[in-house]
């Protein structure tokens, strides 16, 4: 079946793109949460909170610290926030959407964890790759590294929607199906990359939001193909949780092995 995004903007139907840490059930889920993810005309401003929390979309809990932001305008170039703001449990940010297309909103970091003992004594540190070296002994006694890669993104289309590129380094989503185009009852494609290359036997997890108000999370899990791609048939309306990690020992950091990489997102499913 085929749909149109305008006719859907013009009903006043809003999207809702979120994305979330790493880990169902074991940490806060974090998110990026805009007012509206369809704007049916150039020009016009939309809202975003970012928060963590353990229930799906409430902001009760703690920030996202917003210092990573990304945000890619439709033609590809880099767009910077407005009035951004920190908040006791949420970040906030406005954004204004001058160009046609599909705007692509994230948080994505590049961070290193280290830990090592210094006269007997347990020494730990995090930052970034270009940093480590000035802060990491290299011959450090029990020394132990990890990179970390995390993407928590969310999409805006103003009008109508455009492609969503890759951009070639850690686990990253490509919809085979556009973001702000998903109906109940119809199944959407999604294909995951792995610093470019197809992510197979990635296990992945949606989540329904509203967890707070029944007593199972439902998730449903998944497992990518060989060429990366999963199938999710939306069995309802309303916004759910994406989450996938992959854990291997090609990390991009000279001297450093260990790797996790997260994708996280979140979805809005509309009737049909």
């Amino acid at each position: 079946m085929k749909h149109s995004l305008l006719r859907n903007s013009a009903l006043g139907v809003s999207m809702l793109l979120v994305a979330i840490a790493p880990g169902v059930g074991q940490a806060a889920r974090a998110w990026i949460l805009p007012s509206q993810t369809i704007v049916a005309n150039s020009g016009g401003w939309v809202a975003f909170d970012a928060a963590q929390a353990d229930d799906l979309f409430s902001v009760n809990q703690a920030i996202l610290p917003i210092d990573q932001l990304v945000i890619t305008t439709p033609d590809g170039a880099p767009l910077e926030a407005q009035n951004p703001a920190k908040g006791r449990s949420r970040s906030t940010f406005d954004l204004e959407l001058r160009k046609t297309g599909t705007y692509r909103i994230a948080v994505a970091g590049d961070t290193v964890m280290a830990r090592w003992e210094e006269d007997g004594k347990p020494k730990r540190w995090r930052g970034t790759p270009a940093e480590m070296a000035a802060n990491v002994p290299a011959n450090a006694a029990k020394l132990e590294v990890e990179q970390m890669q995390r993407r928590i993104e969310t999409y805006v289309t103003v009008g109508a929607p455009s492609d969503v590129k890759p951009g070639g380094a850690g686990l990253e989503l490509v919809p085979l199906r556009h973001p702000n185009d998903l109906y109940a009852g119809e199944a959407a494609r999604f294909k995951f990359l792995l610093d470019g290359r197809p992510a197979k036997d990635l296990e992945v997890e949606i989540v329904a939001g509203g967890t707070r108000y029944r007593d199972s999370p439902d998730e449903i899990r998944l497992k990518t193909d060989k060429d990366g791609v999963v199938s999710i048939t939306w069995p309802a309306t309303g916004l759910y949780w994406l989450d996938a990690a992959i854990e291997d020992e090609s990390a991009t950091v000279p001297g450093v092995k260990k790797r996790r990489s997260t994708y996280n997102g979140t979805f809005e499913v509309l009737p049909q």
